[in-house]
């Protein structure tokens, strides 16, 4: 793992493997902070598909630890349209980039005090993840 980044909306770092390889290594870190993936998008596949252009490799996963989804749910039901938390992997020169939306500012703008607890204790366990890709 190289340098770890953040944005206004994510942080992230660059791994210095395969793309293939990266995307893996994201799965299985955010099993370990206990978040299941209930959807991969394929970017490149998809943007061949509809639009017929080239794209570099690009993958969105869904992630969702299913106890913290349901603290927020029942915080605040209109929620369900900030989830799941997004990762992206996409390939850097001939590394890859694997970066974590920020729960902590997603869900933010929702204003209610019963989901902070729910936003930072997500964010503590996708920076963990962050952390451990380059231990698998």
């Amino acid at each position: 793992m190289t340098t770890q980044e953040k944005v206004q909306y994510g942080f992230g770092t660059r791994l210095d493997v395969p793309y293939i390889e990266a995307v893996e290594r994201a799965k299985a870190a955010l099993k370990e902070q206990g978040f299941g993936v209930l959807t991969e998008i394929d970017v490149k596949a998809t943007m061949k598909a509809k639009l017929d252009v080239d794209f570099q490799p690009y993958v969105i996963l869904g992630a969702c630890n299913p106890p913290l989804a349901y603290r927020a749910l029942t915080a605040e039901t209109s929620i369900g349209l900030l989830l799941p938390c997004n990762v992206i992997v996409y390939q850097d020169g001939d590394g890859a980039r694997v970066e974590f939306m920020d729960p902590a500012v997603a869900l933010g703008i929702v204003g209610n005090s019963d989901v902070e607890p729910v936003a930072t204790e997500a964010r503590a366990r996708l920076w963990a993840a962050m952390e451990n890709l380059d231990k698998k």
